[in-house]
């Protein structure tokens, strides 16, 4: 990240407007527990808390995330956008682990996005074919194949809060063929911003419920390739 004239710059395509990360310092060279205001949580959004707080939906309660252990540059944030993209289109940057959703005048939604882990990572263009709320979890044939716990879900394992999927899904698609690749949620939040997927771009739960409602079916998706960042 470079920074000119006061503001943040992001690699190609988005440059962040708001306060710059604030980094948590050591303490007398003994290790303690980080806390939101380690990381300018009250400054960076105040409502953050509630954007991420505790909620019910579709019949589950979905727990509150403990800010303290979430850099904030993982929260969903506004920023400046300087692509060509339309308005409604997704931009997952997999190298900076975002993912950004494109709005009107020079603007995009960014999320804290978890991607294929190495060997997983994938990159090119789709569309959304379909989305799901509290989607069944189907493995493929090849994760059922390395993955003895995978195999147990060859029938599906329906929606709930053990889901590996979480409470909503996208479906990417090229032309009219499934990729088999997924935008979701996920049961392990604090993977948020690592490279531990099997090529899905996983979300916190709170943040692929906002990117559900905000999406439509048909939206293109473009995830860039990792060696051009």
């Amino acid at each position: 990240m470079t920074t000119m004239e006061g503001k943040a710059v992001l690699p190609r395509r988005a440059v962040l407007i708001g306060l710059p990360l604030l980094l948590a310092g050591c303490e007398g060279g003994r290790v303690r527990d980080m806390t939101p205001a380690d990381f300018g949580i009250p400054n960076l959004d105040p409502t953050a808390r509630a954007r991420y707080g505790r909620l019910r939906d579709g019949g589950f309660e979905i727990d509150a995330l403990d800010l303290g252990r979430i850099e904030p540059r993982w929260l969903r944030q506004e920023v400046g956008w300087n692509g060509r993209e339309a308005p409604g289109s997704v931009v997952v940057d997999p190298g900076a682990r975002h993912l950004y959703l494109v709005q009107a005048n020079g603007r995009a939604l960014r999320y804290g996005v978890g991607v294929g882990r190495e060997g997983f990572g994938w990159s090119g263009d789709a569309r959304v074919g379909a989305k799901q709320a509290w989607p069944t979890w189907t493995p493929p044939k090849e994760m059922q194949m390395r993955d003895k716990e995978a195999r147990k879900y060859a029938n599906g394992m329906p929606g709930g809060i053990d889901n590996p999927l979480g409470p909503r899904a996208l479906y990417l698609f090229q032309g009219d063929r499934d990729t088999l690749y997924r935008i979701h949620g996920t049961t392990e939040p604090y993977t948020i911003g690592s490279k531990v997927s099997s090529g899905c771009i996983r979300m916190f739960n709170h943040d692929i419920i906002d990117l559900y409602g905000r999406v439509a079916v048909g939206a293109r998706v473009s995830v860039l390739p990792t060696n051009l960042l």
